[in-house]
Protein backbone atom coordinates (compact mmCIF):
# COMPACT_ATOMS: atom_id res chain seq x y z
CA UNK A 1 0.00 0.00 0.00
CA UNK A 2 2.59 2.45 0.76
CA UNK A 3 5.63 3.26 -2.21
CA UNK A 4 8.76 2.35 -0.50
CA UNK A 5 12.10 2.11 -2.20
CA UNK A 6 13.23 -1.06 -3.07
CA UNK A 7 16.39 -3.28 -1.61
CA UNK A 8 18.27 -2.34 -4.82
CA UNK A 9 17.63 1.41 -4.23
CA UNK A 10 17.76 0.98 -0.60
CA UNK A 11 21.59 -0.38 -1.17
CA UNK A 12 22.63 1.94 -3.52
CA UNK A 13 21.55 4.93 -1.25
CA UNK A 14 23.99 3.92 1.64
CA UNK A 15 26.86 2.76 -0.53
CA UNK A 16 27.02 6.53 -2.16
CA UNK A 17 27.57 7.26 1.43
CA UNK A 18 29.86 4.00 2.29
CA UNK A 19 31.70 3.28 -0.45
CA UNK A 20 33.20 0.64 0.99
CA UNK A 21 30.54 -0.92 2.20
CA UNK A 22 31.75 -0.37 6.14
CA UNK A 23 29.72 2.34 8.08
CA UNK A 24 31.89 3.84 11.27
CA UNK A 25 32.33 1.47 13.65
CA UNK A 26 32.12 -1.81 11.74
CA UNK A 27 28.21 -1.79 11.03
CA UNK A 28 27.61 -3.79 7.75
CA UNK A 29 25.92 -1.47 4.90
CA UNK A 30 23.42 -4.37 4.64
CA UNK A 31 22.44 -4.05 8.25
CA UNK A 32 21.44 -0.24 7.59
CA UNK A 33 19.16 -1.52 4.93
CA UNK A 34 17.60 -4.01 6.79
CA UNK A 35 16.44 -1.48 9.19
CA UNK A 36 15.30 0.97 6.80
CA UNK A 37 13.30 -1.31 5.00
CA UNK A 38 11.77 -2.73 7.97
CA UNK A 39 10.76 0.73 9.20
CA UNK A 40 7.83 0.72 6.86
CA UNK A 41 6.73 4.00 8.21
CA UNK A 42 8.41 6.81 9.64
CA UNK A 43 5.45 8.36 11.83
CA UNK A 44 1.81 7.46 12.22
CA UNK A 45 1.10 10.97 10.50
CA UNK A 46 2.66 9.12 6.91
CA UNK A 47 0.39 6.32 7.64
CA UNK A 48 -2.92 8.24 8.00
CA UNK A 49 -2.15 10.25 4.38
CA UNK A 50 -0.96 7.12 2.90
CA UNK A 51 -4.14 5.43 4.07
CA UNK A 52 -6.62 8.00 3.53
CA UNK A 53 -4.93 7.75 -0.26
CA UNK A 54 -5.75 3.93 -0.51
CA UNK A 55 -9.29 4.56 0.81
CA UNK A 56 -10.33 7.38 -1.63
CA UNK A 57 -8.45 4.19 -4.18
CA UNK A 58 -11.02 1.64 -2.70
CA UNK A 59 -14.34 4.28 -2.51
CA UNK A 60 -13.57 4.66 -6.59
CA UNK A 61 -12.84 0.90 -7.28
CA UNK A 62 -16.75 0.19 -5.44
CA UNK A 63 -17.93 3.02 -7.28
CA UNK A 64 -17.45 1.47 -10.64
CA UNK A 65 -17.67 -2.33 -9.05
CA UNK A 66 -20.25 -2.58 -5.74
CA UNK A 67 -18.46 -6.78 -5.49
CA UNK A 68 -15.70 -4.48 -4.24
CA UNK A 69 -16.94 -3.02 -1.21
CA UNK A 70 -14.91 -3.00 1.99
CA UNK A 71 -14.94 -4.71 5.51
CA UNK A 72 -13.52 -4.66 9.22
CA UNK A 73 -13.78 -5.79 12.49
CA UNK A 74 -13.64 -3.98 15.49
CA UNK A 75 -10.39 -4.06 17.65
CA UNK A 76 -9.26 -3.26 21.20
CA UNK A 77 -5.86 -4.02 20.90
CA UNK A 78 -3.63 -3.87 18.86
CA UNK A 79 -2.54 -7.41 19.33
CA UNK A 80 -6.15 -8.31 17.81
CA UNK A 81 -5.58 -6.40 14.95
CA UNK A 82 -1.96 -7.42 14.46
CA UNK A 83 -3.74 -10.81 14.07
CA UNK A 84 -6.85 -10.11 12.08
CA UNK A 85 -4.48 -8.84 9.44
CA UNK A 86 -2.20 -10.99 9.69
CA UNK A 87 -4.86 -13.84 9.25
CA UNK A 88 -6.65 -12.09 5.82
CA UNK A 89 -2.91 -11.77 4.38
CA UNK A 90 -2.38 -15.69 5.48
CA UNK A 91 -5.90 -16.36 3.58
CA UNK A 92 -6.06 -14.06 0.41
CA UNK A 93 -2.40 -13.26 0.10
CA UNK A 94 -3.16 -8.95 0.39
CA UNK A 95 -4.67 -6.80 2.62
CA UNK A 96 -6.54 -5.12 0.28
CA UNK A 97 -9.90 -3.71 1.16
CA UNK A 98 -9.51 -4.80 4.37
CA UNK A 99 -9.40 -2.20 7.30
CA UNK A 100 -9.62 -2.11 11.13
CA UNK A 101 -12.70 -0.56 12.98
CA UNK A 102 -12.18 1.53 16.40
CA UNK A 103 -15.23 1.84 18.32
CA UNK A 104 -16.02 3.69 21.14
CA UNK A 105 -18.17 1.38 22.59
CA UNK A 106 -15.12 -0.86 22.94
CA UNK A 107 -12.55 1.74 24.16
CA UNK A 108 -15.29 2.61 26.82
CA UNK A 109 -15.83 -1.16 27.49
CA UNK A 110 -12.35 -2.17 28.01
CA UNK A 111 -9.94 0.49 27.12
CA UNK A 112 -10.70 2.78 30.13
CA UNK A 113 -9.27 3.74 33.40
CA UNK A 114 -12.50 4.08 35.01
CA UNK A 115 -13.43 0.34 34.37
CA UNK A 116 -16.09 -1.42 32.19
CA UNK A 117 -18.63 1.85 30.91
CA UNK A 118 -21.82 1.76 28.90
CA UNK A 119 -21.05 3.75 25.42
CA UNK A 120 -22.12 7.05 26.64
CA UNK A 121 -18.79 8.91 25.90
CA UNK A 122 -17.34 8.47 30.15
CA UNK A 123 -14.56 7.50 28.80
CA UNK A 124 -11.21 9.45 29.09
CA UNK A 125 -11.55 11.03 25.25
CA UNK A 126 -7.70 10.47 24.92
CA UNK A 127 -7.99 6.84 25.07
CA UNK A 128 -8.92 7.15 21.38
CA UNK A 129 -6.01 8.07 20.01
CA UNK A 130 -3.80 6.22 22.27
CA UNK A 131 -5.54 3.15 21.06
CA UNK A 132 -5.05 3.55 17.25
CA UNK A 133 -1.58 4.48 18.12
CA UNK A 134 -0.97 1.72 19.91
CA UNK A 135 -3.12 -0.54 17.03
CA UNK A 136 -0.40 1.12 14.45
CA UNK A 137 2.80 0.28 16.63
CA UNK A 138 1.39 -3.64 16.64
CA UNK A 139 1.11 -3.37 12.82
CA UNK A 140 4.49 -1.90 12.06
CA UNK A 141 6.25 -4.43 14.13
CA UNK A 142 4.18 -6.99 12.15
CA UNK A 143 6.32 -5.15 9.34
CA UNK A 144 9.21 -6.04 10.77
CA UNK A 145 8.91 -9.51 11.88
CA UNK A 146 8.13 -10.47 8.24
CA UNK A 147 10.57 -8.42 7.11
CA UNK A 148 13.08 -9.59 9.47
CA UNK A 149 12.70 -13.54 8.35
CA UNK A 150 12.98 -12.55 4.74
CA UNK A 151 16.54 -10.65 5.34
CA UNK A 152 17.83 -13.75 7.21
CA UNK A 153 16.75 -15.78 4.58
CA UNK A 154 18.67 -13.00 2.06
CA UNK A 155 21.48 -13.41 4.52
CA UNK A 156 21.47 -16.99 4.11
CA UNK A 157 21.13 -17.15 0.49
CA UNK A 158 24.59 -14.52 -0.11
CA UNK A 159 26.52 -16.33 2.65
CA UNK A 160 26.47 -19.73 0.69
CA UNK A 161 26.96 -17.77 -2.92
CA UNK A 162 23.70 -18.84 -4.37
CA UNK A 163 22.69 -16.47 -6.78
CA UNK A 164 19.30 -17.38 -7.64
CA UNK A 165 18.25 -17.61 -3.70
CA UNK A 166 19.90 -14.23 -3.65
CA UNK A 167 17.41 -12.78 -6.59
CA UNK A 168 14.74 -14.47 -5.60
CA UNK A 169 15.02 -13.44 -1.69
CA UNK A 170 15.40 -9.72 -2.61
CA UNK A 171 12.27 -9.92 -4.94
CA UNK A 172 10.14 -11.32 -2.09
CA UNK A 173 11.31 -7.77 -0.01
CA UNK A 174 10.63 -5.53 -2.56
CA UNK A 175 6.92 -7.41 -2.86
CA UNK A 176 6.54 -6.81 0.98
CA UNK A 177 2.95 -6.43 1.45
CA UNK A 178 2.52 -3.94 4.55
CA UNK A 179 0.38 -5.01 7.77
CA UNK A 180 -0.55 -1.33 8.12
CA UNK A 181 -3.95 -0.65 6.82
CA UNK A 182 -7.11 2.55 7.58
CA UNK A 183 -8.99 2.54 10.35
CA UNK A 184 -11.79 4.44 10.67
CA UNK A 185 -11.67 5.48 14.30
CA UNK A 186 -15.30 6.36 16.21
CA UNK A 187 -15.07 9.87 17.73
CA UNK A 188 -18.66 9.14 18.93
CA UNK A 189 -20.25 12.74 19.18
CA UNK A 190 -17.05 14.75 19.43
CA UNK A 191 -16.44 14.40 23.26
CA UNK A 192 -17.66 18.17 23.53
CA UNK A 193 -18.44 21.36 21.72
CA UNK A 194 -16.66 21.70 17.86
CA UNK A 195 -13.39 23.04 19.00
CA UNK A 196 -12.86 20.07 21.72
CA UNK A 197 -14.06 18.01 18.26
CA UNK A 198 -11.03 19.48 16.38
CA UNK A 199 -8.08 19.21 18.89
CA UNK A 200 -9.09 15.86 19.31
CA UNK A 201 -9.55 14.94 15.95
CA UNK A 202 -6.10 16.19 15.15
CA UNK A 203 -4.72 14.12 17.86
CA UNK A 204 -6.28 10.94 16.34
CA UNK A 205 -5.09 11.72 12.98
CA UNK A 206 -1.32 12.41 14.76
CA UNK A 207 -2.01 8.93 15.96
CA UNK A 208 -2.92 7.50 12.24
CA UNK A 209 -6.33 7.76 11.63
CA UNK A 210 -6.99 8.18 7.88
CA UNK A 211 -10.87 8.41 8.97
CA UNK A 212 -12.94 9.83 11.63
CA UNK A 213 -16.93 9.01 12.40
CA UNK A 214 -19.04 11.15 14.21
CA UNK A 215 -22.30 11.01 15.24
CA UNK A 216 -25.37 13.50 15.53
CA UNK A 217 -26.30 12.67 19.33
CA UNK A 218 -25.82 15.39 22.10
CA UNK A 219 -21.96 14.94 23.21
CA UNK A 220 -22.98 15.05 26.92
CA UNK A 221 -25.92 12.99 26.86
CA UNK A 222 -24.45 10.34 24.26
CA UNK A 223 -25.85 6.68 23.93
CA UNK A 224 -24.92 3.58 21.94
CA UNK A 225 -27.04 3.71 18.88
CA UNK A 226 -28.97 0.25 19.94
CA UNK A 227 -29.91 1.52 23.14
CA UNK A 228 -32.88 4.06 23.93
CA UNK A 229 -33.03 7.31 24.93
CA UNK A 230 -30.94 8.70 22.02
CA UNK A 231 -31.14 12.57 21.68
CA UNK A 232 -30.06 14.18 18.52
CA UNK A 233 -28.99 17.74 17.68
CA UNK A 234 -29.73 20.12 14.97
CA UNK A 235 -28.28 19.41 11.34
CA UNK A 236 -26.79 22.91 11.70
CA UNK A 237 -25.19 21.94 15.04
CA UNK A 238 -23.82 18.52 13.37
CA UNK A 239 -22.43 20.34 10.40
CA UNK A 240 -20.46 22.85 12.25
CA UNK A 241 -18.77 19.19 13.70
CA UNK A 242 -18.46 17.55 10.55
CA UNK A 243 -16.24 21.06 9.39
CA UNK A 244 -14.44 20.95 12.57
CA UNK A 245 -13.02 17.20 11.46
CA UNK A 246 -12.45 18.47 8.14
CA UNK A 247 -10.12 21.42 9.14
CA UNK A 248 -8.25 19.27 11.71
CA UNK A 249 -7.55 17.00 8.80
CA UNK A 250 -6.11 19.97 6.56
CA UNK A 251 -4.43 20.91 8.73
CA UNK A 252 -2.62 18.14 9.78
CA UNK A 253 -1.72 17.85 5.84
CA UNK A 254 -4.38 15.13 4.86
CA UNK A 255 -5.73 16.14 2.26
CA UNK A 256 -7.58 12.59 1.44
CA UNK A 257 -8.88 12.63 5.00
CA UNK A 258 -12.39 10.96 5.28
CA UNK A 259 -15.20 11.59 7.39
CA UNK A 260 -18.47 9.59 8.12
CA UNK A 261 -21.11 10.89 9.04
CA UNK A 262 -23.30 8.92 11.28
CA UNK A 263 -27.15 9.43 11.99
CA UNK A 264 -28.64 7.99 14.90
CA UNK A 265 -32.15 9.00 14.25
CA UNK A 266 -34.18 5.88 13.16
CA UNK A 267 -33.85 5.13 16.95
CA UNK A 268 -34.17 8.64 18.44
CA UNK A 269 -36.99 9.91 19.46
CA UNK A 270 -35.96 13.39 21.43
CA UNK A 271 -33.65 16.78 20.38
CA UNK A 272 -32.02 18.74 22.88
CA UNK A 273 -32.82 22.06 21.39
CA UNK A 274 -35.16 23.66 18.29
CA UNK A 275 -32.95 25.67 16.02
CA UNK A 276 -33.74 29.28 15.25
CA UNK A 277 -34.87 29.86 11.10
CA UNK A 278 -33.94 32.51 9.53
CA UNK A 279 -35.94 31.98 6.30
CA UNK A 280 -38.56 29.20 5.33
CA UNK A 281 -37.20 25.70 4.63
CA UNK A 282 -33.80 26.39 5.93
CA UNK A 283 -32.26 23.37 7.71
CA UNK A 284 -33.50 24.70 10.68
CA UNK A 285 -37.43 24.40 9.54
CA UNK A 286 -36.64 20.83 8.29
CA UNK A 287 -35.49 19.88 11.32
CA UNK A 288 -38.14 21.51 14.01
CA UNK A 289 -41.10 20.28 11.22
CA UNK A 290 -40.62 16.69 12.76
CA UNK A 291 -41.47 17.89 16.17
CA UNK A 292 -44.09 16.41 18.18
CA UNK A 293 -46.42 19.52 18.78
CA UNK A 294 -50.37 20.76 20.24
CA UNK A 295 -51.98 23.42 18.46
CA UNK A 296 -52.30 26.71 21.20
CA UNK A 297 -56.04 26.95 21.81
CA UNK A 298 -58.48 28.24 24.68
CA UNK A 299 -58.65 24.53 25.48
CA UNK A 300 -55.09 24.38 25.58
CA UNK A 301 -53.40 27.92 26.52
CA UNK A 302 -49.96 28.36 27.00
CA UNK A 303 -49.23 28.15 30.53
CA UNK A 304 -46.65 29.87 32.36
CA UNK A 305 -42.58 28.88 31.24
CA UNK A 306 -44.37 27.28 28.05
CA UNK A 307 -42.72 27.44 24.67
CA UNK A 308 -44.39 28.00 21.46
CA UNK A 309 -43.33 27.92 17.85
CA UNK A 310 -45.46 29.00 14.87
CA UNK A 311 -45.23 26.22 12.83
CA UNK A 312 -47.62 25.76 9.16
CA UNK A 313 -49.13 29.01 9.91
CA UNK A 314 -50.27 28.14 13.71
CA UNK A 315 -49.32 28.67 16.83
CA UNK A 316 -48.32 25.33 18.56
CA UNK A 317 -46.29 24.12 21.89
CA UNK A 318 -43.67 21.31 21.42
CA UNK A 319 -44.28 18.51 23.28
CA UNK A 320 -41.46 19.08 26.11
CA UNK A 321 -40.47 16.39 29.11
CA UNK A 322 -39.60 16.83 32.23
CA UNK A 323 -35.86 16.95 31.89
CA UNK A 324 -36.42 19.89 29.03
CA UNK A 325 -35.83 17.39 26.01
CA UNK A 326 -38.31 17.85 22.71
CA UNK A 327 -40.45 14.86 21.69
CA UNK A 328 -40.11 14.34 17.62
CA UNK A 329 -43.43 12.74 15.80
CA UNK A 330 -43.65 8.90 16.10
CA UNK A 331 -42.65 7.60 13.05
CA UNK A 332 -40.60 10.02 11.83
CA UNK A 333 -37.07 8.39 12.13
CA UNK A 334 -37.09 7.40 8.46
CA UNK A 335 -37.41 10.69 7.22
CA UNK A 336 -35.46 12.38 9.34
CA UNK A 337 -32.56 9.76 8.64
CA UNK A 338 -32.88 10.80 4.99
CA UNK A 339 -32.96 14.43 5.64
CA UNK A 340 -29.52 14.11 8.12
CA UNK A 341 -28.17 11.88 4.77
CA UNK A 342 -28.40 14.71 2.41
CA UNK A 343 -27.74 17.16 4.42
CA UNK A 344 -24.59 15.62 5.81
CA UNK A 345 -23.27 15.04 2.31
CA UNK A 346 -23.92 18.47 0.73
CA UNK A 347 -23.59 20.89 3.48
CA UNK A 348 -21.59 18.99 5.63
CA UNK A 349 -18.84 17.61 3.47
CA UNK A 350 -19.06 14.23 4.89
CA UNK A 351 -17.55 11.47 2.75
CA UNK A 352 -19.72 8.25 3.95
CA UNK A 353 -22.58 8.06 5.42
CA UNK A 354 -23.80 5.54 8.52
CA UNK A 355 -27.20 4.85 9.24
CA UNK A 356 -27.76 3.42 12.60
CA UNK A 357 -30.74 0.72 12.13
CA UNK A 358 -32.59 -1.35 14.87
CA UNK A 359 -32.40 -4.64 12.71
CA UNK A 360 -30.35 -6.03 9.24
CA UNK A 361 -32.93 -5.55 6.61
CA UNK A 362 -31.62 -5.28 2.97
CA UNK A 363 -34.87 -3.93 1.90
CA UNK A 364 -35.09 -1.35 4.68
CA UNK A 365 -31.66 0.10 4.39
CA UNK A 366 -31.81 -0.03 0.56
CA UNK A 367 -35.26 2.33 0.31
CA UNK A 368 -33.71 4.96 2.70
CA UNK A 369 -30.60 4.50 0.35
CA UNK A 370 -32.48 5.04 -2.69
CA UNK A 371 -34.06 8.25 -1.56
CA UNK A 372 -30.81 9.90 -0.56
CA UNK A 373 -29.15 8.63 -4.10
CA UNK A 374 -32.18 11.10 -5.65
CA UNK A 375 -30.09 14.19 -4.54
CA UNK A 376 -26.62 12.18 -3.89
CA UNK A 377 -26.28 9.72 -6.64
CA UNK A 378 -22.84 8.16 -5.23
CA UNK A 379 -23.35 8.06 -1.66
CA UNK A 380 -22.00 5.65 -0.38
CA UNK A 381 -22.33 3.85 3.41
CA UNK A 382 -20.67 2.03 6.39
CA UNK A 383 -22.96 -0.11 7.66
CA UNK A 384 -22.67 -1.74 11.38
CA UNK A 385 -23.22 -5.84 10.91
CA UNK A 386 -24.05 -4.87 15.06
CA UNK A 387 -23.57 -7.70 17.11
CA UNK A 388 -26.95 -6.19 19.33
CA UNK A 389 -28.47 -7.90 16.58
CA UNK A 390 -29.99 -10.95 17.14
CA UNK A 391 -28.81 -12.18 13.71
CA UNK A 392 -30.05 -15.87 13.26
CA UNK A 393 -33.20 -14.66 14.93
CA UNK A 394 -34.08 -11.57 12.57
CA UNK A 395 -32.89 -13.74 9.32
CA UNK A 396 -35.12 -16.46 9.90
CA UNK A 397 -38.04 -14.31 10.45
CA UNK A 398 -37.03 -12.38 7.47
CA UNK A 399 -37.19 -15.91 5.52
CA UNK A 400 -40.27 -17.03 7.07
CA UNK A 401 -42.18 -13.78 5.96
CA UNK A 402 -41.10 -14.05 2.66
CA UNK A 403 -41.30 -17.68 1.94
CA UNK A 404 -45.04 -16.78 3.43
CA UNK A 405 -45.94 -14.47 1.28
CA UNK A 406 -44.71 -16.64 -1.73
CA UNK A 407 -47.46 -18.77 -0.49
CA UNK A 408 -43.65 -21.96 -0.04
CA UNK A 409 -44.90 -22.19 3.57
CA UNK A 410 -48.22 -21.29 5.91
CA UNK A 411 -47.86 -19.55 9.08
CA UNK A 412 -47.93 -23.11 10.92
CA UNK A 413 -44.69 -24.49 9.16
CA UNK A 414 -42.40 -22.76 11.08
CA UNK A 415 -43.00 -20.60 14.66
CA UNK A 416 -43.34 -16.81 15.23
CA UNK A 417 -40.94 -15.12 17.26
CA UNK A 418 -38.45 -15.85 19.62
CA UNK A 419 -39.06 -19.78 19.06
CA UNK A 420 -37.53 -19.20 15.49
CA UNK A 421 -33.85 -19.33 16.89
CA UNK A 422 -34.29 -22.97 18.51
CA UNK A 423 -31.33 -25.30 17.46
CA UNK A 424 -34.12 -27.64 16.10
CA UNK A 425 -34.42 -25.35 13.64
CA UNK A 426 -30.56 -25.12 12.05
CA UNK A 427 -31.01 -28.60 9.82
CA UNK A 428 -34.22 -27.27 8.25
CA UNK A 429 -35.26 -25.53 4.78
CA UNK A 430 -35.47 -22.25 6.73
CA UNK A 431 -32.28 -22.79 8.49
CA UNK A 432 -29.99 -23.48 5.71
CA UNK A 433 -31.92 -20.86 4.00
CA UNK A 434 -31.03 -18.44 6.58
CA UNK A 435 -27.38 -19.49 6.73
CA UNK A 436 -27.02 -18.42 2.90
CA UNK A 437 -28.74 -14.93 3.60
CA UNK A 438 -25.96 -14.95 6.34
CA UNK A 439 -23.15 -15.16 3.60
CA UNK A 440 -24.88 -13.05 1.37
CA UNK A 441 -25.73 -10.19 3.34
CA UNK A 442 -22.85 -8.06 2.77
CA UNK A 443 -22.74 -8.59 -0.60
CA UNK A 444 -26.17 -8.25 -0.96
CA UNK A 445 -26.00 -4.48 1.00
CA UNK A 446 -23.63 -3.64 -1.30
CA UNK A 447 -25.04 -3.98 -4.32
CA UNK A 448 -28.76 -2.76 -3.15
CA UNK A 449 -28.17 -0.46 -0.14
CA UNK A 450 -24.82 1.80 -1.34
CA UNK A 451 -23.18 -0.11 1.42
CA UNK A 452 -18.92 0.69 0.63
CA UNK A 453 -17.96 -0.55 4.22
CA UNK A 454 -19.26 -3.85 5.99
CA UNK A 455 -18.01 -3.53 9.72
CA UNK A 456 -18.86 -5.30 12.94
CA UNK A 457 -18.06 -3.14 15.87
CA UNK A 458 -18.04 -5.72 18.58
CA UNK A 459 -16.44 -9.29 17.41
CA UNK A 460 -13.19 -8.86 19.96
CA UNK A 461 -15.16 -8.58 22.95
CA UNK A 462 -17.37 -11.57 22.03
CA UNK A 463 -14.84 -13.21 20.94
CA UNK A 464 -12.54 -13.04 23.89
CA UNK A 465 -15.54 -13.52 26.43
CA UNK A 466 -16.83 -16.82 24.34
CA UNK A 467 -13.48 -18.31 23.56
CA UNK A 468 -12.42 -18.07 27.63
CA UNK A 469 -15.50 -19.36 28.38
CA UNK A 470 -14.54 -22.43 26.33
CA UNK A 471 -11.33 -22.72 27.70
CA UNK A 472 -12.24 -22.29 31.15
CA UNK A 473 -14.92 -24.74 31.55
CA UNK A 474 -12.52 -27.36 29.47
CA UNK A 475 -9.27 -26.53 31.90
CA UNK A 476 -11.25 -25.92 34.96
CA UNK A 477 -13.53 -28.98 34.52
CA UNK A 478 -12.33 -32.29 33.71
CA UNK A 479 -10.14 -32.13 30.62
CA UNK A 480 -7.62 -30.51 32.30
CA UNK A 481 -4.47 -29.59 29.70
CA UNK A 482 -6.43 -31.46 27.02
CA UNK A 483 -8.59 -28.51 27.10
CA UNK A 484 -6.04 -25.89 26.11
CA UNK A 485 -4.23 -28.31 23.88
CA UNK A 486 -7.54 -29.24 21.64
CA UNK A 487 -8.93 -25.55 21.86
CA UNK A 488 -5.86 -23.47 20.85
CA UNK A 489 -2.58 -25.30 20.30
CA UNK A 490 -3.25 -28.24 17.60
CA UNK A 491 -5.65 -25.75 15.47
CA UNK A 492 -2.70 -22.55 15.87
CA UNK A 493 -0.19 -25.84 14.76
CA UNK A 494 -1.99 -26.98 11.76
CA UNK A 495 -3.79 -23.78 10.30
CA UNK A 496 -0.26 -22.30 10.73
CA UNK A 497 -1.01 -19.37 13.05
CA UNK A 498 2.35 -17.70 13.73
CA UNK A 499 1.50 -16.59 16.68
CA UNK A 500 1.72 -20.12 17.80
CA UNK A 501 5.89 -18.85 17.98
CA UNK A 502 4.89 -16.17 20.70
CA UNK A 503 8.46 -15.60 21.23
CA UNK A 504 8.63 -14.94 17.26
CA UNK A 505 5.43 -12.95 17.43
CA UNK A 506 6.45 -10.38 19.81
CA UNK A 507 9.81 -9.99 18.48
CA UNK A 508 12.94 -12.24 19.59
CA UNK A 509 13.79 -12.80 16.51
CA UNK A 510 14.05 -9.02 15.68
CA UNK A 511 16.08 -8.61 18.83
CA UNK A 512 19.00 -11.15 17.71
CA UNK A 513 19.41 -9.95 14.26
CA UNK A 514 19.92 -6.56 16.19
CA UNK A 515 21.83 -8.37 18.92
CA UNK A 516 23.99 -9.30 15.49
CA UNK A 517 24.54 -6.10 13.98
CA UNK A 518 26.11 -4.48 16.83
CA UNK A 519 27.86 -8.18 18.41
CA UNK A 520 28.44 -10.40 15.46
CA UNK A 521 29.70 -13.50 17.22
CA UNK A 522 29.62 -12.25 20.39
CA UNK A 523 25.61 -11.55 20.01
CA UNK A 524 24.00 -13.48 22.88
CA UNK A 525 21.36 -14.86 20.75
CA UNK A 526 17.34 -16.27 22.20
CA UNK A 527 16.92 -18.41 18.75
CA UNK A 528 19.22 -21.17 18.85
CA UNK A 529 18.96 -25.00 18.99
CA UNK A 530 17.50 -25.22 22.88
CA UNK A 531 14.20 -22.99 21.72
CA UNK A 532 11.31 -24.52 22.27
CA UNK A 533 9.95 -22.70 19.61
CA UNK A 534 11.51 -24.92 17.13
CA UNK A 535 8.81 -27.80 18.58
CA UNK A 536 5.97 -25.70 16.18
CA UNK A 537 5.98 -26.51 12.95
CA UNK A 538 3.10 -27.84 10.78
CA UNK A 539 3.52 -31.67 9.77
CA UNK A 540 -0.25 -31.84 8.86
Amino acid sequence: MTTRKSYAKTLKKFLKRYPDGVVPGGIAVDDLVQLSLQNTYKTHLDIAKNMATVMRGDMKAYDKDTSKFTQSLGCWSGFHAQQMIKSVKRMKGTTKGTYVYLSGWMVAGVRNQFGHLPDQSMHEKTAVPELINEIYASLRQADEVELNDLFRILKTAKDSGDDIATNKAVKAIDDFESNVVPIIADIDAGFGNSHATYLLSKKMIEAGACCIQIENQVSDAKQCGHQDGKVTVPREDFIEKLRAVRLAFEEMGVEDGVIVARTDSLGAGLTQKIPVSTEPGDSAAQYTKWLETSEVTSDNPLAEGDVALQLGGKLVKPVRLPNGLYKFKPDTGRERVIEDCISSLTEGGADLLWIETATPDVSVIGGMVDEIKKVVPDAKLTYNNSPSFNWTLNLRGQVREDWIALGKISEDDYPEGLALMSAKYDDTDLGRETDNRLRSFQGDIAAKAGVFHNLITLPTFHMTAKFMDDLSRGYFGDDKMMAYVNTIQREEIRREVSAVKHQHEVGSDIGDSFKEMVAGERALKAGGHKNTMNQFSNVA
